[in-house]
């Protein structure tokens, strides 16, 4: 079921609800789902992220299939390696204001959400490891 029409898409785009099937819960999937939009208009990440983007988004493709592509995943791959690259030559300056920026997003999506749980291989194990 579609959530809404969504002129930047060209379609309707579904519903948080949709993306239930690689998402744990209805919060991680909201948080995808705001992933996937941000994904869709930000012109640096490349029109193949964009793409695939706006095609979840719009029901063309489902993510458990953008997750077992290669085509996806190698795009993805290849982002979160220039990702790297950058992060690893900012000056000092710029990765104070990233870890600020960082802390800051970190706060908003708490004050949205609430804390974040610990995930199940997080939690310690009753024998204390």
């Amino acid at each position: 079921m579609a959530a809404a029409d969504n002129d930047d898409l060209g379609g309707p785009e579904i519903a948080d609800e949709e993306l239930l099937d690689v998402a744990d819960n209805p919060r991680q999937a909201a948080e995808l789902h705001k992933a996937l939009r941000t994904l869709a208009k930000n012109d640096s990440v490349g029109p193949e992220l964009q793409q695939m983007a706006r095609d979840v988004l719009t029901g063309r493709i489902g993510m458990r299939d953008v997750v077992q592509s290669d085509r996806y995943l190698h795009a993805l791959g290849d982002r979160l390696g220039e990702m790297r690259t950058a992060a690893e030559n900012l000056s000092p300056e710029e990765r104070a204001a990233s870890d600020k920026r960082a802390v800051k997003l970190r706060e908003q999506t708490e004050a949205e959400y609430g804390p974040d749980e610990p995930e199940d291989w997080e939690r310690p194990r009753e024998d204390g490891r």
